[in-house]
């Protein structure tokens, strides 16, 4: 049996890995909330990038800041220290309260570097402590080891038999956390929100319980914020609702604008147990990407204030579209992150509102996903619900259909 053929939005793709199912869409270049396609038809983004864009495409701020840094220097690797790693350093340990940052360019390279420091912390103080707890349904990435405790079965079915020793629990629930973290417990990894697994927040008792057992019992507790991190919650990170401070935090999707970044955040006691010579990478944190994500922050100190205000607005419009669709059982939410539970396979909804010019995404098979830029306005998020509101009467059934693309619109 031949590598399949794929043909999609009329552009053949011959050499790719056919890893990912692509809507029929092929973008030309995005302004604000919006992708254009060649034609300059435009789509309402409420991906944005799967969380990355958060301050939308094409920012003004943002291409400053990467077209003055590209003139000067892009790459220097880590032999060398350049001015902008120590200060972006310093800024995301003072709006997480830890104490110290390792730079990669992905989120599942920040696990990676919170599991080494986990296994090298328990080889130095109790060879003992082998078992990680996570959460069923979570997701911390794609290689191996972080793959190794996400609580989706069916992503890591494929790749088993993985080395580690985790037990996966219900999120919330309590009784089995405390069943569950004992004295050979090294760490306790969560999503504060778990993105991928349906937008489920976690409860503040839970986080907090969490927090509890992993110091009596000496573990330690990593929050993965790749999602839910940096103004996506309300707050620069979702465990600070909780009150709490993680050992170690992973954050990365909008933390660079676009470019790959990553972060592992640690506290001072954390962080001896990846010394020198123990970690490294040759991209990570390099000049360009760097300069880029500290104006990043700059905007975000600026925007986080108006995150709770879009996001009640939304959830207000999304409250008032689940009461006249039956299909649509549940709504979960915190701050701009919501997750529509359906009664029926989220697909053929997602190509049917890209019909209609709105970008959306799936996951769990029915929930569909919105995680709009933090600049949405008022207007847009109208917009967005009048969409969903129609691709819901039209109540799609059988095969998606071809995206066309919508009318061509006049530019926002």
């Amino acid at each position: 049996m031949g590598y399949p053929l794929r043909i999609l939005d009329g552009m053949r793709e011959e050499h790719l890995v056919a890893v990912y199912d692509r809507l029929p869409l092929t973008v030309e270049c995005g302004r604000g909330c919006y992708l254009f396609d060649a034609a300059g038809r435009r789509y309402l983004d409420m991906a944005s990038g799967i969380g990355v864009n958060a301050f939308g495409y094409s920012n003004p701020r943002i291409t400053a800041a990467l077209t003055e840094q590209a003139g000067r220097c892009v790459h220097t690797s880590n032999l060398v220290s350049h001015p902008y790693q120590e200060e972006l350093a310093r800024e995301l340990c003072r709006i997480s309260g830890l104490d110290r940052a390792f730079f990669s360019n992905s989120g599942t390279e920040a696990m990676e570097a919170a599991l080494k420091a986990v296994r090298s912390r328990s080889r130095s103080l109790d060879p003992t402590k082998t078992r990680l707890v996570s959460l069923e349904r979570s997701f911390h990435g794609r290689t191996l080891g972080s793959l190794s405790v996400s609580g989706q079965a069916k992503l890591r079915r494929r790749f088993e038999p993985l080395d580690r020793a985790v037990d996966f629990i219900r999120p919330n629930d309590q009784e089995a956390l405390a069943a569950v973290v004992t004295k050979a417990t090294a760490a306790v990894i969560l999503e504060p929100v778990l993105g991928e697994g349906g937008i489920r927040p976690l409860e503040t008792e839970f986080l907090r319980q969490a927090r509890e057992l992993t110091k009596r019992l000496g573990a330690l507790l990593v929050a993965d914020e790749t999602q839910c991190g940096l103004g996506r919650t309300g707050k620069y990170f979702g465990y600070q609702w909780a009150g709490i401070r993680p050992d170690i935090v992973v954050t990365a999707k909008p933390l660079a604008g676009g470019l790959p970044l990553g972060a592992t955040l640690f506290t001072e006691e954390a962080a001896k147990h990846l010394p020198l010579h123990s970690h490294g990478t040759t991209f990570g944190g390099g000049p360009l990407a760097c300069r880029v994500a500290l104006e990043c922050l700059r905007l975000l100190e600026e925007t986080l204030p108006g995150i709770a205000d879009r996001a009640r607005q939304f959830r207000s419009r999304l409250d008032g579209l689940a009461r006249r669709h039956s299909v649509v059982t549940q709504i979960r939410s915190k701050g701009l992150m919501f997750g529509l539970e359906l009664s029926r396979p989220g697909r053929p909804f997602v190509v049917a509102a890209l019909e209609r010019g709105l970008l959306v995404n799936c996951t769990r098979e029915t929930v569909l996903r919105l995680l709009p830029p933090y600049i949405v306005t008022r207007d847009e998020i109208d917009r967005a619900v009048e969409i969903l509101d129609l691709t819901f009467s039209a109540a799609p059934a059988g095969p998606p259909p071809r995206c066309r693309g919508p009318r061509r619109l006049p530019s926002p």
